[in-house]
Protein backbone atom coordinates (compact mmCIF):
# COMPACT_ATOMS: atom_id res chain seq x y z
CA UNK A 1 0.00 0.00 0.00
CA UNK A 2 2.86 2.38 0.42
CA UNK A 3 4.84 2.02 -2.71
CA UNK A 4 0.80 2.43 -4.35
CA UNK A 5 0.81 5.89 -2.40
CA UNK A 6 4.64 6.80 -3.07
CA UNK A 7 3.99 5.98 -6.76
CA UNK A 8 0.78 8.04 -6.88
CA UNK A 9 2.62 10.98 -5.41
CA UNK A 10 5.51 11.08 -7.96
CA UNK A 11 2.70 10.87 -10.62
CA UNK A 12 0.91 13.87 -9.29
CA UNK A 13 4.25 16.31 -9.03
CA UNK A 14 4.59 17.96 -12.32
CA UNK A 15 5.45 21.65 -13.75
CA UNK A 16 2.57 23.80 -12.18
CA UNK A 17 0.24 25.07 -14.80
CA UNK A 18 -0.74 28.41 -12.90
CA UNK A 19 0.84 31.53 -14.65
CA UNK A 20 1.95 33.28 -12.18
CA UNK A 21 3.40 30.73 -9.99
CA UNK A 22 5.62 29.72 -13.18
CA UNK A 23 6.57 33.43 -13.65
CA UNK A 24 8.06 32.91 -9.67
CA UNK A 25 10.00 30.12 -10.08
CA UNK A 26 11.81 30.92 -13.05
CA UNK A 27 12.27 34.78 -11.60
CA UNK A 28 13.59 32.56 -8.85
CA UNK A 29 15.96 30.35 -10.92
CA UNK A 30 17.00 33.66 -12.70
CA UNK A 31 17.91 35.14 -9.17
CA UNK A 32 19.73 32.02 -8.03
CA UNK A 33 21.85 32.06 -11.16
CA UNK A 34 23.08 36.07 -10.59
CA UNK A 35 23.79 35.82 -6.82
CA UNK A 36 26.38 32.93 -7.94
CA UNK A 37 27.51 34.63 -11.09
CA UNK A 38 28.38 37.32 -8.43
CA UNK A 39 29.85 34.82 -6.17
CA UNK A 40 32.56 33.98 -9.33
CA UNK A 41 32.79 37.76 -9.78
CA UNK A 42 33.89 38.46 -6.15
CA UNK A 43 36.42 35.61 -5.72
CA UNK A 44 37.83 37.00 -8.53
CA UNK A 45 38.95 39.82 -6.35
CA UNK A 46 39.36 37.61 -3.13
CA UNK A 47 43.11 38.11 -2.75
CA UNK A 48 41.94 41.94 -2.37
CA UNK A 49 40.65 40.89 0.92
CA UNK A 50 39.53 37.51 1.38
CA UNK A 51 37.99 37.69 4.68
CA UNK A 52 35.40 40.34 2.69
CA UNK A 53 34.80 38.40 0.00
CA UNK A 54 34.36 34.79 2.18
CA UNK A 55 31.66 36.88 3.84
CA UNK A 56 29.58 37.88 1.15
CA UNK A 57 29.82 34.78 -0.98
CA UNK A 58 27.82 32.80 2.05
CA UNK A 59 25.44 36.11 2.00
CA UNK A 60 25.35 35.44 -2.14
CA UNK A 61 25.68 31.75 -1.49
CA UNK A 62 22.55 31.08 0.88
CA UNK A 63 20.53 33.39 -1.41
CA UNK A 64 20.91 31.14 -4.31
CA UNK A 65 20.08 28.74 -2.19
CA UNK A 66 16.76 29.89 -0.82
CA UNK A 67 15.99 30.63 -4.35
CA UNK A 68 16.52 27.42 -5.94
CA UNK A 69 14.01 25.88 -3.38
CA UNK A 70 11.94 29.12 -4.49
CA UNK A 71 12.04 27.85 -7.77
CA UNK A 72 11.12 24.26 -6.61
CA UNK A 73 8.60 25.48 -4.20
CA UNK A 74 6.23 27.45 -7.03
CA UNK A 75 7.45 25.89 -9.94
CA UNK A 76 6.24 21.94 -8.97
CA UNK A 77 2.88 20.85 -7.94
CA UNK A 78 3.24 18.84 -5.02
CA UNK A 79 0.95 18.00 -1.84
CA UNK A 80 0.67 21.19 0.46
CA UNK A 81 2.82 18.78 3.53
CA UNK A 82 5.68 18.41 0.75
CA UNK A 83 5.51 22.04 0.43
CA UNK A 84 5.93 22.91 3.66
CA UNK A 85 8.71 20.92 4.21
CA UNK A 86 10.46 22.72 1.63
CA UNK A 87 9.49 25.71 3.49
CA UNK A 88 11.36 25.58 6.25
CA UNK A 89 15.09 25.14 4.52
CA UNK A 90 14.13 28.16 2.62
CA UNK A 91 12.80 30.30 5.53
CA UNK A 92 15.82 29.36 7.77
CA UNK A 93 18.26 30.39 4.56
CA UNK A 94 16.40 33.10 4.60
CA UNK A 95 17.46 33.81 7.87
CA UNK A 96 20.59 33.49 7.64
CA UNK A 97 20.85 35.77 4.44
CA UNK A 98 20.04 38.31 6.59
CA UNK A 99 22.04 37.40 9.50
CA UNK A 100 25.40 37.12 7.81
CA UNK A 101 24.09 40.65 5.29
CA UNK A 102 24.07 42.18 8.48
CA UNK A 103 27.43 40.82 9.63
CA UNK A 104 28.87 41.83 6.18
CA UNK A 105 27.98 45.29 7.26
CA UNK A 106 29.74 45.46 10.69
CA UNK A 107 33.09 44.03 9.02
CA UNK A 108 32.44 46.62 6.20
CA UNK A 109 32.34 49.47 9.42
CA UNK A 110 33.93 48.21 12.06
CA UNK A 111 36.47 45.79 10.96
CA UNK A 112 36.86 41.72 10.86
CA UNK A 113 37.57 41.59 14.56
CA UNK A 114 33.91 43.44 15.31
CA UNK A 115 32.41 41.38 12.84
CA UNK A 116 33.90 38.02 14.53
CA UNK A 117 32.87 38.70 17.36
CA UNK A 118 28.84 39.61 16.62
CA UNK A 119 28.54 36.70 14.11
CA UNK A 120 27.46 34.13 16.61
CA UNK A 121 25.11 36.35 18.42
CA UNK A 122 23.99 37.34 14.20
CA UNK A 123 23.48 33.81 13.31
CA UNK A 124 21.42 32.60 16.54
CA UNK A 125 19.06 35.62 16.02
CA UNK A 126 18.65 34.37 12.19
CA UNK A 127 17.80 30.68 14.58
CA UNK A 128 15.07 32.69 16.24
CA UNK A 129 13.78 33.89 13.40
CA UNK A 130 13.25 30.84 11.80
CA UNK A 131 12.07 29.12 14.85
CA UNK A 132 9.47 31.81 15.56
CA UNK A 133 8.13 31.41 11.79
CA UNK A 134 7.57 27.89 12.49
CA UNK A 135 5.34 29.19 15.66
CA UNK A 136 3.53 32.33 14.52
CA UNK A 137 0.81 32.16 11.47
CA UNK A 138 1.51 34.36 8.61
CA UNK A 139 5.28 33.70 9.05
CA UNK A 140 6.77 35.66 5.92
CA UNK A 141 5.18 38.99 7.45
CA UNK A 142 7.57 38.21 10.72
CA UNK A 143 10.18 37.38 8.16
CA UNK A 144 9.44 41.12 6.18
CA UNK A 145 9.94 42.57 9.66
CA UNK A 146 13.29 40.98 10.69
CA UNK A 147 15.10 41.90 7.52
CA UNK A 148 13.39 45.33 7.79
CA UNK A 149 15.57 46.59 10.74
CA UNK A 150 18.12 44.42 9.44
CA UNK A 151 18.19 46.00 6.16
CA UNK A 152 17.99 49.85 8.13
CA UNK A 153 20.55 49.01 10.01
CA UNK A 154 22.79 47.94 7.29
CA UNK A 155 21.50 51.24 4.99
CA UNK A 156 22.60 53.43 7.84
CA UNK A 157 26.38 51.66 8.07
CA UNK A 158 27.00 52.38 4.24
CA UNK A 159 25.51 55.39 4.25
CA UNK A 160 27.94 56.74 6.92
CA UNK A 161 30.64 54.92 5.47
CA UNK A 162 30.00 56.88 1.92
CA UNK A 163 29.50 60.08 3.28
CA UNK A 164 32.56 60.07 5.05
CA UNK A 165 34.39 58.14 1.70
CA UNK A 166 35.78 55.63 4.33
CA UNK A 167 34.72 52.56 1.27
CA UNK A 168 34.90 52.80 -1.94
CA UNK A 169 31.47 51.68 -3.35
CA UNK A 170 29.52 52.28 -0.09
CA UNK A 171 27.47 54.31 -1.85
CA UNK A 172 26.19 51.97 -4.51
CA UNK A 173 25.82 49.22 -1.37
CA UNK A 174 23.44 51.60 0.10
CA UNK A 175 21.75 51.72 -3.24
CA UNK A 176 20.94 47.93 -3.44
CA UNK A 177 20.03 48.17 0.25
CA UNK A 178 17.16 50.13 -0.80
CA UNK A 179 16.35 48.35 -3.59
CA UNK A 180 15.76 45.42 -1.68
CA UNK A 181 14.32 47.39 0.79
CA UNK A 182 11.65 47.82 -1.80
CA UNK A 183 11.64 44.43 -2.75
CA UNK A 184 10.01 43.62 1.05
CA UNK A 185 7.34 46.48 0.79
CA UNK A 186 6.52 44.52 -2.73
CA UNK A 187 5.95 41.44 -1.31
CA UNK A 188 4.58 42.49 1.95
CA UNK A 189 1.73 44.11 0.15
CA UNK A 190 1.12 41.71 -2.45
CA UNK A 191 -0.95 43.97 -4.85
CA UNK A 192 1.67 44.81 -7.56
CA UNK A 193 1.45 42.49 -9.97
CA UNK A 194 1.44 43.71 -14.14
CA UNK A 195 1.93 41.86 -17.76
CA UNK A 196 5.00 41.77 -19.90
CA UNK A 197 4.38 39.22 -22.22
CA UNK A 198 3.42 37.06 -19.12
CA UNK A 199 1.67 37.58 -15.70
CA UNK A 200 3.95 39.05 -13.03
CA UNK A 201 2.18 38.55 -9.36
CA UNK A 202 4.01 40.34 -6.18
CA UNK A 203 6.33 37.05 -5.99
CA UNK A 204 7.40 38.07 -9.63
CA UNK A 205 8.00 41.40 -8.77
CA UNK A 206 9.62 40.83 -5.66
CA UNK A 207 12.04 38.40 -7.48
CA UNK A 208 13.12 41.19 -10.36
CA UNK A 209 13.81 43.59 -7.91
CA UNK A 210 15.95 41.29 -5.73
CA UNK A 211 17.79 40.55 -9.40
CA UNK A 212 18.80 44.43 -9.87
CA UNK A 213 19.27 45.17 -5.97
CA UNK A 214 22.03 41.83 -6.17
CA UNK A 215 23.36 43.07 -9.35
CA UNK A 216 23.95 46.53 -8.15
CA UNK A 217 24.79 45.38 -4.42
CA UNK A 218 27.99 43.51 -6.69
CA UNK A 219 29.18 46.10 -8.24
CA UNK A 220 29.60 48.58 -5.39
CA UNK A 221 31.39 45.67 -3.70
CA UNK A 222 33.62 45.10 -6.91
CA UNK A 223 34.26 48.79 -6.24
CA UNK A 224 35.47 48.54 -2.77
CA UNK A 225 37.35 45.60 -3.64
CA UNK A 226 39.32 46.72 -6.31
CA UNK A 227 40.36 50.18 -4.47
CA UNK A 228 40.84 48.41 -1.37
CA UNK A 229 44.75 49.36 -0.88
CA UNK A 230 44.45 52.94 -1.58
CA UNK A 231 45.05 54.46 1.61
CA UNK A 232 41.46 56.24 2.23
CA UNK A 233 39.96 53.32 0.74
CA UNK A 234 39.16 51.34 4.49
CA UNK A 235 39.76 53.07 7.40
CA UNK A 236 38.06 51.44 10.65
Amino acid sequence: MRGEERRHTVDRMSFTDIPTEQTTAVTDAVLALIALGAIALLRRHRHSDPRRVRLWSWVLGILAFAAGLGTVAHGIEMSESTRELLWRPLFLALGLVVALFAAAAIHDWKGQHMARRMLPLLVSLGVVFFLVTQAVSGSFLVFVLYEAVAMLFALGVYLRLAAGRRLAGAGVVAAAIVLNIVAAAIQATESVQFTLGVPFDHNGVFHLVQMVAVVVLTVGLVRGLVRVRAPSARVH
